[in-house]
């Protein structure tokens, strides 16, 4: 394309940042211990997580985020696209069930039309579009078409000559689909969906893509990448494939409807294959993603257009098909436990997980015995929280006494819910310190191990058992019937 036609379609975009730009979450389920519905909730309120994206419409989880305000994009899965796409019915069926059912106590806010549809499942995209308006027209039915978009994710894979990005090209042979799908979001005040990674942008670029340039590392002048047509100055993948969409749509003359980066990240793990994948290089990815979003520094094309940003994703997912990569896109083990701290130093609350600033919840001095053997049973039984080492022989057996074993048992609690304040009460003989109780080899579950992660702590499932915290119940409920006895002997004796 000439650089003037070029300079020209730039001045003509019209997108407009119409909120404060956020980070969000995807949550995928593909795990062998996923945590219960209320546990995902507790970890993003912990973080701050104000918004997330779920791969499907899962009742339970609905329910659970239900009055916390976090804001949900559901998903209709791609197995059921095609029922969708062919039946406006169906797709008022799935938007009665799925999202009136539990709106507003459940603040959707949209809904993802399938996930990659025209890469990874072509024989639904010629009905992809059709979904999409059959969905939105029940949403008009409900009224709710202004609160809740709807949109699908595209793969970046779809855009061609991605660089320069003035040069970028949707994929000509998607544009019977494309077409009415962009006449769609832009009639509907909707936004592009979009997957970037540059994690695999850098890995088959053969080296020709720097890692730092990936990372979002600074970057000398000489080293960034300039567009020749529009001498705009790249310094990473993420903004070049923001614009090369927005580049891509201005082609197609659509030049006011916004982006929203469904999914990136970086992995924090791989095979030997996958050198790159590590840690390190994970935190940084996401730590400086999470900066710029917030910085609202936006991309060269539109300075000051923070592009909203769903990071892929919560939770390692270890049933993952594929290379070891794919099972470490998480920032948190199922436990709850962060992968990794991330750097946001100044960059607000959101995923803050810095835990530099431990809290722990502990005994309040002068509580009532009885009732801090009461919380303590009631912790250890119905509260479900891993007391096995409390157990005779285990680490935190010693000192064998109420105090400590209830302090135990709640800071578990505590960080099982998330270290909400109202998770360390235990009507009223709990309290929350910043002073680490942990003694000799008993590490409370609140404590910071060397490698980043919780100690010794791991957080019940749907699918637990939890076979030691009844053995530890009932080895309580056998100790106080112990002393029972013994006071009713010893009034016998008295007598």
């Amino acid at each position: 394309m000439p650089s003037n036609l070029v300079l020209i379609v730039s001045t003509l975009s019209v997108v407009t940042a119409d909120e404060e730009p956020f980070i969000g979450v995807n949550i995928g389920t593909d795990l062998s211990d996923m945590p219960h519905p209320t546990q995902v909730v507790a970890l993003l309120k912990a973080q701050q997580i104000r918004h997330v994206r779920l791969y499907d419409a899962d009742q339970a989880m609905l329910i659970a985020l239900a009055k916390t305000g976090i804001q949900v994009v559901v998903t209709v899965p791609n197995e059921e696209l095609l029922a969708i796409g062919q039946s406006n019915s169906t797709a008022a069926n799935w938007v009665s069930h799925n999202v009136v059912a539990h709106y507003p106590a459940t603040n959707i806010t949209a809904i993802c039309v399938g996930s990659e549809v025209l890469t990874t499942l072509p024989n639904a995209a010629k009905v992809l579009v059709n979904a999409m308006k059959y969905l939105h027209s029940a949403l008009v039915a409900s009224n709710l078409d202004r609160q809740v978009k709807v949109s699908t994710p595209l793969s970046s894979s779809i855009i061609l000559d991605s660089f320069p990005p003035s040069q970028a090209f949707f994929n000509r042979s998607l544009n019977s689909v494309l077409v009415p799908m962009l006449d769609f979001l832009q009639s509907t005040g909707s936004y592009l969906m979009l997957n970037i990674y540059p994690y695999y942008d850098y890995m088959q670029s053969n080296g020709v893509i720097p890692l730092d340039y990936a990372l979002f590392k600074p970057l000398p002048p000489n080293k960034e990448a300039v567009d020749s047509n529009t001498l705009l100055h790249y310094t990473n993948v993420f903004d070049a494939m923001v614009d090369a969409a927005y580049f891509a749509m201005d082609f197609l003359n659509y030049t006011n409807i916004p982006v929203v980066v469904t999914e990136s990240g970086w992995p924090s793990k791989g095979d030997s294959n996958e050198p790159d994948a590590t840690v390190d290089n994970a935190n940084t990815y996401n730590s400086n993603l999470i900066k710029h979003v917030f910085n609202k520094t936006g991309t060269p094309k539109h300075p000051g257009i923070a592009v909203s940003t769903y990071i892929y994703e919560l939770y390692n997912e270890d049933m993952k098909p594929g290379p070891l990569s794919e099972k470490n896109w998480g920032l948190f083990d199922a436990n709850g436990a962060p992968v990794y701290i991330l750097h946001l130093t100044g960059s607000g609350a959101v995923l803050a997980n810095d835990t530099s600033n431990q809290t722990f919840c502990v005994v309040k001095d002068g509580a009532d015995p009885k009732m801090v053997q009461a919380g303590l049973d009631w912790a250890c039984g119905p509260g479900k929280v891993e007391c096995s080492s409390l157990l005779q022989g285990q680490p935190c057996y010693e000192p064998d006494n109420v105090i400590a074993h209830a302090s135990y048992a709640f800071d578990s609690y505590y960080n099982k819910m998330g270290r909400t304040p109202d998770s360390c009460d235990f009507k009223g003989v709990a309290t929350i310190t910043t002073s680490d109780p942990s003694h000799g080899s008993c590490i409370f579950p609140g404590s910071l191990g060397k490698n980043g992660t919780l100690g010794n702590f791991t957080a019940p499932s749907m699918n637990s058992t939890n076979a030691d915290s009844s053995a530890y119940s009932l080895e309580l409920r056998i100790r106080s019937l112990l002393m029972v006895i013994g006071f009713l002997l010893w009034g016998v004796v008295l007598l």
